[in-house]
C-alpha cells in the first residue's frame, strides 16, 4: 500500500506540474488531454516490460500509483461541464470523445508490441 501511496503522490504532483506548465489559455483543457492519453499509453505499455512483469511491487507503485495519480477522470469530466456550462457544448461534446477516441489509440499502440511480428 505504501508503493502506491508513493507512487500516487509522485503522479500527482507531476499532473499538477503538466498543469503549471501548460495552462489553458484558450479555454481548452489540454493539460488534461495530454495527461490522460499519455497515461493510457504509459499504464497499457506497463505490463510488458519485462523488469516490471520481475517486479510486481514496481508494478502497483507505477501502474495504480503513479499513473492513477497522474491520469484524471475527475477533471476530465469536470472541464467538459465547464465547456457545456460555458455555452461550448459542441467542443465539450469533441473533448469527450476526442479524449476517448486519443486515449484508447494510446493504449492500442503501446499494445501493439504484444502482436506477433507478421501482425504489427
Amino acid at each position: 500500500m505504501a508503493a502506491v501511496a508513493a507512487g500516487g503522490a509522485v503522479g500527482a504532483l507531476a499532473r499538477w506540474a503538466v498543469g503549471a506548465v501548460a495552462p489553458t489559455a484558450d479555454g481548452f483543457p489540454w493539460a488534461t488531454l495530454a495527461v490522460n492519453v499519455v497515461g493510457c499509453f504509459l499504464l497499457a505499455l506497463l505490463p510488458t516490460l519485462l523488469v516490471v512483469r520481475r517486479r510486481p511491487l514496481l508494478l502497483v507503485a507505477l501502474g495504480p500509483g503513479l499513473l492513477g495519480g497522474f491520469t484524471t477522470l475527475s477533471a476530465y469530466a469536470e472541464e467538459a461541464r465547464g465547456l457545456v456550462a460555458d455555452g461550448r457544448a459542441g467542443l465539450a461534446a469533441a473533448y469527450v470523445l476526442g479524449t476517448l477516441a486519443a486515449c484508447l489509440l494510446a493504449v492500442a499502440a503501446a499494445r501493439l508490441r504484444d502482436l506477433p511480428e507478421d501482425l504489427r
